[in-house]
């Protein structure tokens, strides 16, 4: 085993090669009361006609519209109330000629009534309404199916499942509904200097940070990860580890991928499967692998992040939750919200030849680059988002332009 890189990529070049990666989306049936920020995985159509039956859109009295002609203030009408209906009543009595009766918003609509009177031009004394303004027909009334009729779409396959949407679900009747099964990642920390946050720290010995940070990001793209676990830094213990998790659709590896001896993920993976990428000219993460591993349900994909956490999380970012938000069905959603454009806040120097990626705070809309170095675990802190610098530029200047990407997720 070599110290070069397979071969240093262009992002771009990744970018391609992450994308013609393909992934069978699973489906699964789940209770509606678990669908929050799932993905639809079929059309929905409507069980059931919206309202199912003939409502009141307000407080008032239910009334043959043509009774109210000529009403006012100085000449009320005068209608017999035969009946009160709240919401979940069932009406007994017909409205007829003369007759009213007293609906709730919501409320069904007795037969014979095709319209409603708000409450605030009425008056009532001993079951005699007082009618001070005419309705026409149709008048704060709801007929039933014209907000959707049974059968018709509700919502499509694809659709991203907010608060209210769930709740048109619930109201044409479903319980249980068919959407994209969560992708399955397992997250792996390598390193024989890592040890758990709860453990003593000795001299030589660094906290595990990538296993919590790795695995948060994880959920903002709608996947699940696996539970998180170190393993040291050697071929067998790599190997086995990677192993024992070939039923996920995805294994992310923090560590052992830069070109050194003591770091041999390369030759894990070359000997359990395929390398794609190995290298990308970029900075901070040029030390990133990307393979993938034969399944019996196909290939498993794999990506090696560097092991500083900045530049764990840049690559992450970058370019593996494109990939995990797109077979999580989330990708269009996250799109619209992740990126804007902001003013940079000082003059900003980068490499020729490497693209960049650069952590910035936010305020209001200006963007100030974090000039920490990788190994700066404080930069995660203080980080709002990123920005890209093309591999072709060197300076960017006070109040350019840049295109912020947000660090945050679903």
């Amino acid at each position: 085993m070599g110290k070069e890189f397979l071969n240093l990529m262009d992002p771009d070049e990744v970018k391609k090669i992450i994308d013609s990666l393909n992934m069978e989306r699973k489906i699964e049936r789940i209770n509606l009361s678990d669908a929050y920020q799932r993905v639809l995985a079929e059309d929905v159509h409507a069980l059931i006609d919206l309202p199912p039956f003939n409502r009141a859109s307000m407080d008032g009295y239910a009334v043959q519209a043509q009774d109210t002609f000529g009403a006012s203030e100085d000449n009320p009408i005068i209608l017999n109330l035969i009946e009160k209906i709240r919401a979940g009543d069932s009406p007994s009595k017909e409205v007829q000629k003369g007759t009213c009766s007293e609906v709730g918003t919501g409320a069904p609509l007795p037969a014979g009534a095709d319209a409603v009177v708000m409450v605030e031009v009425t008056d009532i004394q001993n079951d005699k309404v007082e009618i001070m303004e005419a309705v026409a027909p149709g008048t704060n009334r709801a007929l039933q199916g014209s907000d959707i009729e049974k059968g018709q779409l509700l919502m499509e396959k694809g659709t991203l499942l907010t608060a209210a949407k769930i709740g048109a679900l619930s109201a044409v009747g479903l319980k249980e509904i068919p959407v994209f099964a969560k992708p399955i990642v397992a997250v792996i920390s390598t390193g024989n200097e890592l040890i758990k946050p709860e453990e003593e720290l000795k001299h030589g010995k660094l906290y595990d940070i990538n296993s919590e940070s790795i695995s948060n990001a994880v959920k903002s793209c709608g996947c699940t990860p696996l539970a998180s676990t170190i393993v040291k830094d050697d071929y067998d213990s790599i190997k086995n580890r990677i192993d024992s998790y070939k039923d996920a659709d995805v294994i992310i590896t923090s560590g052992g991928t830069s070109a050194g001896a003591g770091d041999i993920l390369r030759q894990v993976v070359e000997d359990m499967g395929k390398i794609l990428v190995h290298g990308i000219s970029v900075k901070p993460g040029k030390p990133t692998l990307i393979g993938t591993l034969p399944d019996e349900g196909g290939n498993v994909v794999l990506f090696g992040l560097p092991g500083y956490p900045v530049s764990a999380l840049m690559i992450f970012h970058g370019f593996v939750a494109p990939f995990l938000r797109g077979i999580a069905g989330v990708n269009e959603f996250m799109e619209k919200k992740e990126s804007r454009s902001l003013k940079l806040g000082r003059r900003y120097h980068s490499a020729r030849g490497r693209s960049h990626f650069v952590l910035v705070k936010i305020e209001g809309n200006i963007a100030h680059p974090i000039l920490k170095d990788s190994g700066a675990i404080t930069a995660l802190a203080e980080a709002d988002g990123y920005f890209e610098v093309p591999k072709n530029v060197e300076i960017m200047e006070k109040g350019e332009q840049v295109k912020v990407q947000s660090l945050s997720g679903l």
